[in-house]
């Protein structure tokens, strides 16, 4: 079997996780492949007895039949844009601090890694977005699991947002951004702007304003196969727009169409971790904190 790793630098508590991490895979005797950035942080004495390969981000992962993210949700979503449209299962082992992606604590690493090698899981099936422009703005990375964003770029005035689903024109927001989020980024920026909470399977899209000028304008729920198009000005021409952690700058002659993608990500769900427990477990609900 041969599985990709990616992850992010670490400091001596987590490195013995990580440690854990290797010595299952090759007691299994996994064919390990990690990426070039994780491994750069791998050089250490504690990691020469473990044999692995290497790949460049962006090159296929060919023959990869599962995929292990080591640290937070950022950086599941980096190994997102590594699996691309591959559709190669992604388990997340939480080295972070949220962790609505990355639901393995470390103390689960050879809990989570033996079910996954045992082909013991599931997989949740998670919506992407893609972005569509006149320009060529994100190359071949195009998609977002959590969100599409387009933000002012500086301290300026408000920018002025047209948005339209399928044509019919809905609003212009007045605001210093608007999020156009999937159901699993329902619990990311577009929550802390006040966004509701999309359960995963619901086929939805989330269109929320960042910061909206009209205390009446709120976010609004729409179908997933909906196409969304916006058209922006404002005082300033230059405007910023992000992909999950990409961000690109542009200016007011852009074009944006956010629609959902041809493909899924295919999350490993373990036993005991469904979306409820992570709701309840990363955002407290039913516990009383009066006392």
């Amino acid at each position: 079997m041969r599985i990709a790793i990616h992850g992010k630098e670490f400091n001596r508590q987590t490195a013995a996780y990580i440690t854990q991490i290797f010595e299952s895979l090759q007691q299994h005797k996994v064919d390990a492949w990690v990426s070039s950035k994780f491994a750069r942080f791998l050089r250490s004495p504690a990691f020469k007895k473990f044999k692995f390969k290497t790949y460049e981000p962006g090159t296929p992962l060919k023959g990869v039949q599962l995929f292990v993210s080591v640290g937070g949700d950022g950086t599941m979503l980096e190994a997102v844009t590594h699996i691309s449209r591959l559709e190669i299962p992604i388990l997340g082992i939480n080295t972070g601090r949220m962790g609505f992606l990355a639901t393995i604590a470390r103390n689960e690493v050879s809990w989570a890694l033996s079910k996954l090698l045992e082909g013991a899981y599931t997989l949740d099936k998670r919506a992407v977005l893609k972005l569509e422009t006149n320009k060529d703005v994100f190359g071949k990375m195009n998609f977002a699991l959590n969100d599409f964003t387009l933000v002012k770029k500086d301290s300026s005035s408000m920018i002025t947002i047209h948005t339209y689903i399928d044509g019919e024109f809905l609003n212009s927001y007045w605001a210093d951004g608007i999020i156009v989020s999937t159901p699993t980024g329902s619990t990311g920026y577009s929550l802390s702007c006040g966004g509701p909470l999309i359960f995963p399977r619901s086929g939805n899209f989330v269109i929320t304003p960042v910061s909206s000028h009209n205390l009446t304008v709120r976010p609004i729920v729409v179908s997933d196969s909906s196409e969304i198009t916006f058209r922006v000005e404002g005082r300033s021409k230059k405007f910023l727009v992000s992909l999950d952690s990409r961000v690109a700058s542009v200016d007011d002659s852009i074009k944006l169409k956010v629609s959902k993608a041809d493909f899924k990500v295919n999350l490993v769900q373990l036993e005991g971790r469904h979306y409820f427990n992570t709701l309840r477990q990363k955002l407290n609900w039913g516990l009383d904190i009066r006392n």
